[in-house]
């Protein structure tokens, strides 16, 4: 006669099973949370995928998630060691980066706005699952930050660098050349330092693939900072060798080679060279990995049955809140008046107005509200007025803006060569404005100067024009700004900021009455 088994008694591991609970419904608060942060600033998520998809310096920002992600998955057997719990008293801290956001977002502050939105992203982690656990993730969540577009600033001293050690390069390997500014003039041609010349595209992968090496191939915090401090001076070495030898290559090849699609190509191979070397050498001081723990390793005095799914759900909405809150603030700061803005054509006294011709030198600013230009006379002396008005400002028509500049980033007609300042009187005041020399075709010349007129406050400051838009529009006030160019042509450059100090004092008070008529309260 066959027997049945005896019955097997199973011991199920109430805290193990608690454990996987806490986790399973804490990923999905956080998800869920993550979602509705995303979705209340989706303009912002847009607009960052905006500048990774137009800009190639920051097509970077489309692999940061994944890798990311990535990081995560690779230390889960470390996370399993520990026990999710919300942390309310992060909180304040979303509420400040939120408050950033605001600020950024009223004064077109792009930086600003996104650095923020990632910084609530990266908050929600801790809030959600605990300090404890964010601190763990801290490599992987600061990674995120390199998903923000932001270096354009570095332009102006990575190109200045560029063309300093390119022209002593070449003259010490025996190659004459004559330098105006970022204009270089070698025998049989002549280049440019442009903003694609200046490596911060190089600059900013470098950085972001030396910081990922140097976290998974040391463990000591000594040497992964030593790696990313080389990954920053490596590529602006790397930038300012391959400038020189373009030019060095186009000198003896008389210009056959290194123009074109070339001068592109070469740089990015000389670049993925330089970087492989780089990488080949920092591998052979790695360090083994640390050893992952299996056993649960939560704090002192944690207690599973705080986390609560009462207290994350508490944490949600009140992530949910404070996300909602600043947009929906931003809006109700937004003036949408429907006002027609036309600024009156201004008469200069002392100056003449002449016709403009096709080939006159005219700024790029980028969606104003309004515009005025005109091209003036005074003597031997010609000049030129520029004035773009802006009004309900946002991300896509902002006075104060990197697009905003004297000549367009793709203009091969006008070529910035020398940057300067020059003492003009504004309402009364001497002020220190910006200047730049332009060189154009045909050997024509232009000096200009540039500043913001924000609301009847004037300042040559681009970060001070931003900061009064935001404080205009945070107080309910009109955001109604201009940028002024003012400039002279084909003056000696000896005498080019008296001539630009003539013009200013002469058109500024009626340009300046133009701008407070247009914006009075109607």
């Amino acid at each position: 006669m066959k027997r049945d088994p005896l019955p097997v008694a199973v011991t199920v591991d109430a805290s193990a099973l608690e454990h996987v609970a806490a986790w399973r419904s804490s990923l999905v608060a956080l998800g869920i949370t993550l979602a509705i942060v995303c979705a209340c600033f989706f303009r912002t998520v847009a607009s960052i995928v905006d500048i990774w998809t137009s800009s190639e310096t920051y097509a970077h920002g489309f692999v940061v998630l994944p890798i990311t992600l990535w990081l995560v998955y690779r230390m889960r057997g470390k996370l399993r060691t520990l026990t999710p719990r919300p942390s309310p008293l992060v909180l304040p801290l979303f509420a400040a980066a939120g408050f950033a956001w605001l600020v950024g977002s009223v004064g077109a502050v792009n930086a600003l706005m996104h650095f923020a939105f990632v910084t609530m992203l990266v908050l929600t982690v801790p809030a959600v699952l605990g300090v404890h656990v964010a601190r763990a993730m801290l490599f992987p969540l600061g990674f995120l930050f390199f998903s923000v577009p932001i270096g354009d600033f570095l332009l102006p001293t990575l190109m200045d660098h560029t063309a300093d050690f390119t022209v002593a390069a070449l003259r010490v390997t025996g190659v004459p050349v004559y330098r105006e500014g970022l204009l270089l003039v070698v025998p049989n041609g002549q280049w440019s330092i442009v903003e694609a010349c200046s490596g911060v595209r190089y600059l900013i992968a470098s950085v972001m693939v030396g910081t990922l090496f140097a976290y998974l191939t040391y463990r000591s915090m000594w040497r992964r900072f030593a790696f990313v401090g080389v990954s920053i001076i490596v590529p602006i070495l790397a930038n300012w060798i391959r400038a020189y030898l373009i030019v060095l290559l186009g000198y003896l090849s008389s210009n056959r080679l290194a123009v074109g699609i070339d001068h592109i190509i070469y740089g990015w191979l000389f670049f993925g060279f330089v970087m492989l070397v780089m990488f080949w050498i920092g591998a052979k001081w790695r360090e083994p990995l640390e050893p992952v723990r299996t056993t649960v390793t939560d704090p002192p005095g944690f207690n599973v049955t705080e986390s609560s799914s009462r207290l994350r759900a508490a944490v949600v909405a009140a992530i949910a809140l404070l996300a909602a809150v600043w947009p929906g603030f931003e809006y109700a700061t937004t003036r949408h008046d429907g006002a027609r803005i036309a600024l009156a054509a201004v008469d200069i006294p002392g100056w003449s107005k002449i016709a403009q011709g096709d080939s006159d030198y005219a700024p790029y600013f980028q969606n104003p509200s309004a515009t005025l230009h005109e091209l003036v006379s005074n003597g031997g002396t010609r000049g030129g007025v520029y004035v773009a008005y802006y009004r309900n400002q946002d991300a896509q028509r902002k006075v104060a803006n990197s697009n905003n500049r004297l000549t367009s980033r793709d203009d091969r007609t006008w070529i910035r060569t020398v940057a300067g300042a020059a003492r003009v009187a504004l309402d009364g005041t001497p002020t220190i404005v910006p200047t730049a020399a332009l060189r154009g075709p045909g050997g024509a010349s232009v000096v200009a100067s540039q500043w913001y007129w924000i609301n009847g406050t004037v300042t040559a400051s681009d970060a001070i024009a931003k900061a009064l838009v935001a404080w205009l529009r945070l107080t309910g006030r009109r955001d109604d700004s201009a940028a002024v160019v003012m400039y002279v042509e084909n003056v000696d450059p000896t005498h080019a900021n008296d001539a630009l100090r003539d013009l200013a004092a002469s058109a500024w008070p009626p340009i300046a009455a133009a701008l407070a008529h247009e914006s009075a309260e109607r």
